[in-house]
């Protein structure tokens, strides 16, 4: 479109859309880039790191170590003991219990704490994208005016180079666009 012998000034949304690529979900490109054996690791942590693994982690424990002192002690039981008391189950019982029920605890808290941390980062995505279609639409508007701007200014028989010296003598040149850090 020409208005009175001027060309349209840039098409700015045109332009816009040529030099930014639309926002990606990078969560989705994060799934499609792990291996399998990455996916059965994800897959092996998410359920480690669960209530119902402590669970049987605990009542395994409490269970072996049960059998094993009652077959030592209690020779009315008639019971074999697979691992004789005191021997290894007291000092596992002392060293290590404590490490095999926290171990399943704390994988439950980097659960958790990684499926608050993938809410906010789901939220900040769509916040991000709904932040990019309002610029896109300020970007169009501002487009919108400018074409109405130039018809009013061609229909006052003013041209565009001097309505141009005009403004920029009145408020300066428009300044320069900063370039994007990236960290």
């Amino acid at each position: 479109m020409e208005l009175q012998g001027h060309k349209t000034p840039p098409q700015l949304l045109e332009i816009w859309r040529r030099h930014h690529a639309p926002t990606k979900n990078v969560n989705n490109q994060f799934q499609q880039g792990l291996s399998p054996l990455d996916k059965l690791a994800a897959a092996i942590t998410s359920k480690v790191g669960s209530m119902g693994f402590f669970f049987i982690i605990l009542a395994w424990t409490i269970l072996w170590c049960g059998y094993n002192i009652l077959a030592s002690e209690v020779p009315a039981l008639h019971w074999k003991a697979f691992d004789p008391f005191p021997a290894f189950v007291a000092y596992l019982l002392m060293s290590n219990v404590i490490q095999i029920l926290l171990m399943p605890l704390i994988m439950v808290g980097q659960e958790v704490q990684g499926r608050h941390s993938e809410m906010r980062a789901e939220n900040d995505f769509e916040i991000n994208q709904k932040a990019e279609q309002e610029v896109e639409m300020l970007l169009y508007q501002l487009q919108y005016q400018q074409h109405l701007l130039l018809a009013l200014a061609q229909t006052q028989g003013l041209k565009m180079q001097e309505l141009i010296q005009q403004v920029e003598a009145a408020i300066g040149p428009p300044p320069a666009p900063k370039p994007v850090q990236k960290d």
